[in-house]
Parts: C-alpha cells; sequence; structure tokens
C-alpha cells in the first residue's frame, strides 16, 4: 500500500472517529475528568481513541502508535522507531466542551522523525483535510474535494492575518505579533490555526507556549502539503518528531514567506 492508498484509510478511520465524538457531542453529559495535567478529558476523547488505535492495528502496514491517551511508550523503545502514528483523538478538548465546534481528530505518520502523512478531521464541520509529502495538501467539505495552497506574503506586509488561539494568547505571542504593521488576529481552536493558513486566508500562526507532538504533526503535514512551513522559533528547523521529550518547542507556523 503507497501512501496515498494508506491516507484514504486514515480519511475514513478520522471520520469514523469523528462521529463517535458527534454521537457524544449531543449528549447533556460528556463524562469529563480531569488527567494529572489538570487538563480535561471526555468520552468523546476514549471512545475516538478507541476507534482510531483499533483501526491503525488492523492496517496492513503496522506501526507503533503514540497517542495523548495512550500509556507513554519510554524513550529507550521509541528512538528505534523508523515509522510511528501520531494521533490525538480529540484536539480541542476545552473547546468541545464549550460545544463552540472548534475541535479536531488527528492522526499522523512520522518517517524518521519526520511527518510524511497527515489527516485533520473536523467532525463539527464534517470536513477533512489530508496530505502525503511530495503530493501536495486536500480539503473535503460540502461534497467537494479541492488542493488547498498558502497565501505568498512577506513579513513587513501590513494588515498579515495571524492565528492566535482561543484559549492561549501570552506575553511572547503577543510581543511576536506586536513586531508586525497593523495585524489583524484570527482566533480559533484546536489545529484548525494551521488550517486556515493552508487554506491562505491567513499567514501566520505564531505558538510562543507549550504544545506536544500530537497536537501538531497532521497539521504541520497539511500546511507544508499548501507550501507553508512549521519552524521551531529556535533552531530555525522543521518541527521533528519522536523526540526524547514529546513536548515541543516554540514554533511559527507561516504560508509562503518571503
Amino acid at each position: 500500500m503507497d501512501r496515498k492508498e494508506l491516507a484514504k484509510e486514515v480519511i475514513q478511520i478520522a471520520r469514523q472517529a469523528g462521529g463517535a465524538i458527534m454521537a457524544i457531542y449531543g449528549r447533556d453529559d460528556f463524562g469529563v475528568e480531569l488527567k494529572k495535567d489538570e487538563s480535561p478529558l471526555t468520552l468523546a476523547d476514549k471512545a475516538a481513541n478507541d476507534i482510531i488505535c483499533a483501526a491503525l492495528e488492523k492496517l496492513p502496514m503496522q506501526y507503533p502508535i503514540i497517542s495523548e491517551e495512550n500509556k507513554a511508550i519510554p524513550y529507550e523503545e521509541r528512538k528505534d522507531f523508523e515509522y510511528n502514528w501520531l494521533v490525538d483523538p480529540l484536539d480541542g478538548t476545552k473547546e468541545f466542551i464549550k460545544r463552540n465546534g472548534e475541535f479536531t481528530v488527528n492522526i499522523a505518520l512520522i518517517h524518521n522523525g519526520a511527518p510524511v502523512l497527515g489527516v485533520v478531521h473536523v467532525p463539527s464541520f464534517n470536513e477533512t483535510y489530508w496530505a502525503v509529502k511530495g503530493e501536495g495538501a486536500y480539503w473535503e467539505h460540502n461534497g467537494k474535494t479541492q488542493s488547498i495552497q498558502a497565501a505568498t506574503f512577506s513579513l513587513s506586509d501590513p494588515g498579515l492575518h495571524v492565528v492566535c488561539s482561543r484559549s492561549h494568547l501570552n506575553d511572547d505571542t503577543q510581543a511576536f505579533i506586536d513586531q508586525l504593521q497593523s495585524p489583524e488576529l484570527v482566533a480559533k481552536g484546536s489545529s484548525l490555526k494551521f488550517l486556515i493558513v493552508a487554506r491562505g486566508e491567513a499567514q501566520i500562526y505564531p505558538r510562543l507556549g507549550p504544545t506536544m507532538e500530537w497536537d501538531t504533526a497532521a497539521a504541520q503535514t497539511v500546511l507544508e502539503g499548501a507550501g507553508g512551513k512549521v519552524i521551531d522559533e529556535e533552531t530555525k528547523q522543521p518541527l521533528r518528531y519522536n523526540k526524547e521529550s514529546l513536548r515541543n518547542p516554540y514554533f511559527i507556523a507561516y504560508g509562503k514567506v518571503q
């Protein structure tokens, strides 16, 4: 199975997980509990994770699964992975609980630390984004599929659209935004922030705050497929995955910056 065929399978898996999420979204009680880091966990996170992991394990191509909701795999074991899946079954749990629709299902395939296949499904909008490295990026909505391209721009352009988080806007991020000329802020939750840049509706998404690898890998693949990039703020290199620490460095996601 080549990666384009594999992507088709992963798209279906993400949509199945999305269906389970929306079934719980319609309930009065989400079964919210707090994890050790005080972040929320719902019945939808668990249901989506169970569906995704079970389906990935049935694929003809078998790779280890690193998921936000699975037991952590020690780095001594992970460091030898050539390929691995990286899964966030419900990105934007806080947005899910707020019932604002801005949450996603994220599944990425990592090869030697780099994302090479990514699927992001948006259950509440019934939209799916996907990309395979070297094959462009695509958006399916309203029953139609179209390729997407990030916008071309310069950092000195006035009025750039800058995506920021609904739940996280700290001093470092504000300082970055303040360097731009008359920027327009676009607030979004979850990995939807990357997708707005990938579609060319915004130019920059600075995230100078904590995130984890499963928060970014699938959407990074889509943005790169659309001609953009996600850069480690310190090294100026693309974000890497399956590191000893699964926490991401601070990063900036760009469209086609000149």
